[in-house]
């Protein structure tokens, strides 16, 4: 026979199951009923998507912090009495939607923002009178990380904190600082300002320091300058940067066995640059896409005219990438080619010969650059030296499928891949410094015909990738 205790004890439990059935039921009844009026809803906006409407007022709730005059700018263009034709029930909500989109790019309002639409409750409002009230709760003012980071025979410690609506108009700031074995310190300090309200138009002012250790090339760089960007989206989609920076660089901390080439540029120079970048991407995923495209380059002038500094030249790069899905297997084929050159330029006021620094020149090889090779393995050496080249050009191709028993929805794959690369420096007839544009030019030439007449260094190779930690 069961005593008292055991009888109470079994009860508390029965009734605590029967509690926690109830409580399933009544979520479950819940959610039945929040569907069933999503889809009531979403029927009579369907029926009524011509019914002409009239946005009286627009409201803004629980943005605190965030300037009224910032607010007004991206929600003013809804109200009826600042368009110049009437609004239909679907052009509304589209507007309306485009607002909440915006709002939610600037990154300091919570996910999802709500939109409700209700009647005017004063007297004088005609019949097709609506107030649309959206509901934008504001991120927390602050945000710190800290952590390591170990891998590939290096690793580092960080911190990083952001501002967020420093002023009530979606500025950030943002603070890094990190130490580690081959970036021995870095330190950086990012304000980032949208320009009139608009998410797709933006002013960055940043400052930096890092001393990052090259054993490919016996030394160390040190760096400590700032850049300021303005940063803008075209409606396609198409992003644009252009900048200006300017750049201390310091060649030290030589190792014994230091080559002669890495010797002579061992000091003090200065970089003054206007830049561009240009961006299409069009991508499902920028780490392990499925499908889509990628076009990107970067422009680079220093030293010219007004510009001063002891570094000239011209710099470009481009970029491209396609991503083949076939079909609904989860197996992709993904394929890119890179490519770009460095033109030097004689100093303003100088009789200086045309020569590049190896703080400037591309490097290639390795994990992110041409797999199969050790990093900067590619290229011009003096010795064990990686001393940099003036004209590159890269590609590759590989091939993606799921992992058995895995599931192609899963970010795990397996992948084959075929790359391939080529660096070299300018090729002059004397095997000099070129001494004026003319012999920039001639060299130049020579340059890409070897670089298209020769065989490029190649590498395959299979493996597991995780396109979460790519």
């Amino acid at each position: 026979m069961a005593s008292p205790v055991e009888d109470d004890v079994f009860e508390k439990l029965k009734n605590r199951t029967n509690h926690k059935q109830a409580e399933d039921d009544l979520n479950a009844r819940n959610y039945s009923q929040h569907q069933r009026s999503q889809e009531r809803l979403a029927e009579l906006i369907e029926d009524n998507t011509s019914l002409p409407v009239t946005v009286s007022s627009v409201r803004v709730l629980h943005a605190n912090r965030t300037r009224r005059q910032f607010l007004e700018r991206v929600v003013s263009p809804i109200l009826s009495a600042n368009q110049e034709g009437e609004y239909t029930l679907e052009e509304a909500l589209k507007e309306v939607h485009n607002a909440t989109e915006k709002l939610n790019r600037f990154g300091i309002f919570k996910s999802p923002i709500s939109v409700f639409l209700d009647r005017p409750d004063h007297p004088n409002a005609s019949p097709t009178d609506v107030d649309v009230y959206i509901s934008a709760e504001e991120r927390g003012t602050y945000t710190i990380k800290t952590g390591t980071e170990v891998g590939s025979s290096e690793g580092d410690a960080y911190v990083n904190a952001e501002l967020r609506n420093l002023f009530g108009g979606a500025e950030t700031l943002n603070a890094h600082g990190s130490l580690g074995t081959r970036t021995r310190s870095a330190y950086s300090l990012a304000f980032d300002s949208p320009i009139l309200s608009n998410p797709d138009l933006k002013f960055q002012l940043n400052g930096f320091a890092s001393s990052t250790l090259k054993s490919w090339a016996s030394h160390e760089e040190v760096l400590r300058g700032g850049n300021t960007k303005l940063q803008w989206r075209s409606k396609t989609g198409h992003r644009h940067e252009f900048g200006y920076s300017g750049i201390w660089r310091q060649v030290t901390g030589l190792a014994e066995n230091a080559s002669p080439t890495v010797r002579a540029e061992a000091g003090d120079s200065f970089k003054s640059s206007l830049t561009h970048t240009w961006i299409n991407d069009k991508r499902d995923n920028p780490m392990l896409p499925q499908s889509g495209y990628l076009m990107k380059t970067i422009s680079e002038l220093a030293g010219y005219g007004p510009l001063k500094g002891d570094a000239a030249f011209f710099k470009s790069e481009a970029e491209s990438q396609v991503a083949l899905p076939f079909g609904d297997t989860g197996i992709t084929l993904t394929a890119g080619l890179r490519g770009g050159f460095l033109y030097p330029l004689t100093l303003s006021g100088s009789q200086t010969p045309h020569q590049s620094r190896i703080n400037d020149r591309f490097q290639l090889g390795g994990p992110t650059s041409v797999r199969g090779f050790r990093h900067s393995g590619l290229g011009p050496h003096d010795g064990q030296d990686a001393v940099g080249g003036d004209v590159f050009a890269a590609g590759g191709a590989s091939l993606l499928f799921p992992v058995p028993h895995v599931g192609k929805d899963s970010p795990l794959r397996l992948q084959a891949f075929i790359n391939a690369g080529r660096l070299l420096s300018l090729k002059t007839s004397n095997k000099g410094v070129p001494a004026d544009n003319a012999a920039v030019q001639d060299a130049m030439k020579k340059t890409f015909s070897s670089l298209r007449d020769g065989v490029p260094s190649a590498a395959a190779g299979f493996g597991l990738v995780d396109g979460e930690q790519c």
